[in-house]
């Protein structure tokens, strides 16, 4: 099992419905299989749909989800559905960059610059640093407004493996209730 970032565009020319499911082809179906089981982040890319003129998306993180598992789709050739559960929208959106931070050190060229190349690929594998990491920055009101000690640490030794971030870890506490319940009402007085 391994962590990934599905991208998916607000008028997707998949059949993605991100609550529900990710659509994907056949060129993403190994990193898509190392993911069932785990969990997942979804990125809004800065296109909005296939017209490669559209703008207007978020270049953001925005949910997370557990994937359940894959199948063909009966209606297209070599393409397929991940089903996911337990999606819940983060409390803000979380820029694929904070200052010089990069939240998916795969997306960092060596010289500081951004990687197009690594960027490209709609389906990207991440540690669980970098998972823990986006999930804290996108839950920060939630965990603020529920006094959890997370909420206190600094991303600064984000990717430090060695560091002992959480008291629990953040995926443990998103999936409990109790989080799930309190991320509710800070969702509702953001809109």
């Amino acid at each position: 099992m391994t962590k990934a970032v599905f991208t998916t565009k607000v008028e997707p020319h998949y059949d993605d419905l991100p609550e529900d499911r990710y659509h994907f082809p056949r060129a993403y179906l190994r990193q898509v299989e190392v993911t069932v089981g785990d969990w997942i982040i979804y990125y809004e890319p800065r296109r909005t749909s296939a017209d490669l003129q559209s703008r207007g998306g978020r270049q953001s993180y925005f949910a997370t989800a557990h994937v359940q598992r894959i199948a063909p789709d009966p209606r297209r050739e070599d393409h397929f559905y991940a089903y996911v559960t337990d999606y819940l929208e983060f409390d803000r959106a979380v820029p694929f960059k904070d200052g010089e931070l990069y939240y998916e050190q795969g997306l960092r060229r060596s010289d500081g610059g951004t990687s197009k190349g690594a960027f490209g690929r709609a389906v990207r594998t991440i540690t669980d640093v970098e998972y823990d990491t986006i999930l804290k920055s996108g839950f920060v009101r939630t965990l603020i407004e529920s006094g959890s000690k997370p909420a206190a640490e600094g991303l600064s030794a984000a990717f430090d493996e060695e560091a002992k971030l959480f008291e629990r870890p953040i995926v443990e506490m998103v999936v409990a209730r109790p989080f799930r319940d309190a991320a509710f009402p800070v969702s509702v007085k953001a809109a």
